[in-house]
């Protein structure tokens, strides 16, 4: 055995033993945190490009136990969001969809072990990577308000309001977490409302996730229609945002962009080879997973097993199973995900120029086309400009 993977057997050993799994209340009541960014995303996706319901669910699920398993914090996998958006708008077709996967996790992996993620981590500023958070949290909150919390109409708006309170009264209690009151009581009402039980026996049954084999074509066209107005988003919320959560909530865990940079490009190497939708890492799903009570990787195991559990058991009936969870609870996880994640620029309230470019960074990246990358390229030399003229301004 060589040298090298002793050392890595061996880290891999000291990191269990250092952050133990939970699989407790707390960590599944956690696993509810980042529901209301996923579900809506997977479903829209899955049926916008036509994809195989049982293949999705059961590759987004496998790549959640295995984040859980390798970083053992609670360290989301996400659906790509600008390629889900586009997919969703365009009805692009699912091959293309795989071949965007496959490149950018070549692109994402390339730029990992080529040192490019580290040299972004070292050039982006805080106030800068705290403004993209700002933004997602500005737009999540939007999501939340402006449309699921809004989608069944009155009866939709009383249950989110009791979500809502529910949320309010049992955050933050260790005993009776709050996430497992909401999904109850949204159980309860699409019981009575929306399920059809029958139609979800008659799609009860073991079923496999299928095979595909991206074509060149496919690649190159996923890469230039889908993964370059993916990669700004990317660098800025699933690799630099998300590093800084991991260090504001687990600072003994000490994780570098090249670490989740690595395991974002493996996750799409894989997963379009068995009919998986692309994914990420997130600051705002471990936000949402850490402000519903979760604090060990325990909380992504158990999210990723239920994905896993649907795919396989249920997939032929994936549309009616989705209704198990209205889409007005899923705004008030959404909600509380998003200002999990905008609380987190408290830490530099105290300076009047790092406030300045949180709030324009936040502001241009909710608001445009391209906003995190046109975020970034305004953020960045308006927080060294800022700061030069800090330090050559005589003391007061």
């Amino acid at each position: 055995m060589n040298q090298p993977e002793t050392g890595a057997r061996a880290a891999a050993a000291d990191a269990s033993a250092r952050f133990p799994l939970r699989f407790d209340r707390n960590e599944l009541a956690g696993a509810f945190g980042d529901l209301g960014t996923d579900l809506p995303l997977i479903v829209g996706v899955t049926i916008a490009a036509g994809l195989d319901a049982t293949s999705v669910l059961v590759m987004f699920g496998l790549m959640q136990v295995l984040t859980g398993l390798r970083y053992r914090i609670p360290m989301p996998v996400q659906p790509l969001k600008a390629m889900a958006a586009i997919v969703i708008a365009q009805g692009l077709d699912g091959r293309i969809l795989y071949g965007a996967g496959l490149a950018i996790g070549l692109a994402m992996l390339a730029l990992s072990l080529s040192g490019g993620l580290h040299w972004l981590a070292r050039v982006v500023p805080k106030s800068v990577v705290r403004g993209i958070q700002f933004g997602l949290g500005l737009q999540l909150a939007g999501l939340a308000l402006g449309k699921y919390v809004q989608s069944d109409g009155t009866p939709g708006i009383a249950l989110a309001v009791v979500a809502f309170g529910l949320a309010l009264v049992f955050l933050g209690n260790r005993r009776y977490p709050a996430a497992l009151l909401i999904v109850a009581v949204g159980f309860v009402y699409a019981v009575l409302f929306q399920l059809d039980l029958a139609t979800l026996g008659r799609g009860f049954g073991l079923t496999l996730p299928v095979l595909h084999i991206p074509s060149v074509q496919e690649v190159v066209t996923g890469f230039l229609v889908l993964a370059l107005p993916q990669i700004p988003l990317s660098l800025g919320n699933s690799i630099l945002a998300t590093r800084q959560v991991a260090e504001d909530l687990f600072p003994a865990r000490r994780l570098t962009t090249r670490q989740i940079g690595v395991t974002y490009g493996l996750m799409n190497l894989v997963s379009p080879f068995f009919g998986g939708i692309p994914t990420c890492h997130g600051s705002g799903g471990m936000a949402g997973h850490y402000a519903f009570g979760a604090r060990t990787g325990g909380s992504v195991v158990i999210e990723g097993a239920l994905y896993m559990t649907i795919g396989l058991f249920f997939g032929r009936g994936f549309e009616s199973v989705v209704a198990v969870f209205p889409m007005p609870v899923l705004g008030v996880i959404l909600l509380f995900e998003a200002l999990a994640l905008m609380r987190l620029v408290r830490d530099i309230m105290t300076s009047e120029a790092d406030l300045t470019v949180v709030l324009l960074v936040g502001l241009i990246a909710a608001g445009l086309p391209y906003g995190y990358l046109l975020g970034m390229l305004v953020g960045v030399p308006l927080a060294y400009a800022l700061r030069r003229r800090a330090e050559a301004a005589p003391p007061a």
